[in-house]
């Protein structure tokens, strides 16, 4: 894994997560599930389940976000036929502790680990994909190149490659430290990603720019990818300025990838 100890303590933490804590009880149909990552430490995961063999999404957030903010937008994806596992971050919704890229990075894997053995406790299927948003997308790239062999595919919507890049493009105080070996160790990993991929990205995004997208695209491995570039969407108003094509490539992407073996 990339060393981010550096960028953990330095005063650009503070410009890169904007932790929430709220507690907001579950709707109907759906679950959370509190995932220890450390001593005294536990992260939050909330399951919107609908029917018990429906595909499943493991879904990890945008900065700012947290699980049950998707109380509304679950809906969306069950119209789909796809159940949705949002996870989140220390110190975002119920669960406890500070962020860090470091922590980001290796909860994810235990995060995945413990979605994994509750689907299969509850007798759900086993068909799963990994989503990241935004900042998300740095987690589930992380899983689909350790786990290539767990999950269908995987979906980038609004992501970068690197952390390095987005320092980089906000102009963010970064002297002093050594972002390259970061930024280069994540490019090997994702040439390394060959499972499916859909990468989503709103046209006029100025957070993270489209070129992101697009180098990711060209990035990854998959001989099964597809860059969908949403018109007149920014990097906030991507789902809902585009929300038929939106969730429609979403399910087009569950449904052909559905059959296909990753190993």
């Amino acid at each position: 894994m990339a060393d981010y100890s550096q960028i953990d303590h330095s005063p650009l933490i503070s410009y890169l997560f904007y932790p929430r804590r709220e507690s907001k009880a579950c709707p109907e149909g759906a679950f959370d599930l509190l995932v220890p990552v450390e001593e005294g430490v536990s992260v939050g995961c909330r399951f919107y389940a609908v029917h018990r063999n429906w595909p499943w999404i493991l879904f990890f957030h945008g900065n700012g976000e947290i699980a049950s903010d998707y109380d509304e937008i679950a809906p969306f994806y069950h119209q789909g036929e796809i159940n949705l596992a949002v996870a989140d971050y220390r110190g975002y919704g119920v669960s406890g502790g500070s962020p860090n890229f470091t922590h980001l990075i290796n909860d994810a894997h235990l995060l995945f680990k413990a979605v994994r053995e509750e689907l299969s406790r509850r007798n759900f299927g086993r068909d799963l994909w990994v989503m990241g948003r935004s900042m998300g997308s740095l987690s589930a790239v992380d899983l689909a190149y350790h786990y290539p062999d767990e999950f269908r595919g995987l979906v980038i919507e609004s992501g970068f490659a690197s952390v390095t890049r987005l320092i980089k493009h906000l102009n963010l105080p970064s002297r002093g430290l050594r972002l390259e070996p970061i930024e280069q160790e994540r490019k090997a990993m994702i040439r390394q990603i060959a499972i499916p991929a859909l990468i989503l990205h709103g046209e006029m995004d100025r957070l993270v720019p489209l070129q992101e997208a697009k180098d990711l695209y060209h990035m990854l491995n998959s001989s099964k990818k597809k860059l969908v570039v949403l018109p007149n969407a920014d990097h906030n108003t991507i789902m809902f300025a585009g929300l038929k094509q939106y969730f429609q490539e979403i399910q087009e992407f569950i449904t052909r990838t559905r059959g296909i073996k990753t190993s």
